[in-house]
């Protein structure tokens, strides 16, 4: 079955009564967020697609390895956008790939009319290379590079 938007869950929604709350939740269970479809489970596959290791994704990522394993075990949860963007890009996810992924983790997805998030898709898009030259190419545009970790909230 194909994963419905937004959209399409509110207008079958809006047809339905609560006594068929079950039956809804049954027929859209690919579109609606659960930990069986969560962030770690999404992010997990893509990169076994890929054949990337999480050891791999952490260090091409730049961001500690110990707090990449507990942010994709679930363990430890982050406010950072760059750090999910940091694994997305290391990951090799896709620009629409990533951009379900922060929306699986609870966070904003990337808006074109934002110039720092425009140019982070372009670089989804066009892959200029690792997140260090990501970060080189932002800073000679002026513009905020994917911070690290940090404080890990």
């Amino acid at each position: 079955m194909k994963e419905k938007n937004t959209e399409e869950l509110e207008n079958i929604l809006g047809k339905t009564h609560i006594n068929e709350f079950s039956s809804y939740c049954d027929n859209n269970k690919e579109s609606i967020l659960s930990e069986e479809n969560s962030f770690y489970v999404y992010i997990k596959e893509i990169m076994s697609r890929n054949k990337l290791s999480q050891q791999n994704v952490f260090l091409k990522a730049d961001i500690p390895e110990r707090y990449g394993y507990k942010l994709l075990s679930g363990e430890k949860h982050t406010k950072q956008r760059d750090v999910i963007l940091r694994i997305c890009y290391a990951a090799e996810l896709s620009l629409e790939e990533t951009q379900r992924a922060l929306e699986k983790y609870g966070m904003a997805k990337l808006y074109a009319k934002i110039p720092r998030d425009a140019f982070i898709m372009i670089a989804f898009n066009e892959r200029p290379g690792s997140i260090i030259e990501v970060n080189t190419f932002m800073k000679e545009n002026k513009m905020e590079p994917l911070r690290t970790s940090g404080v890990q909230e």
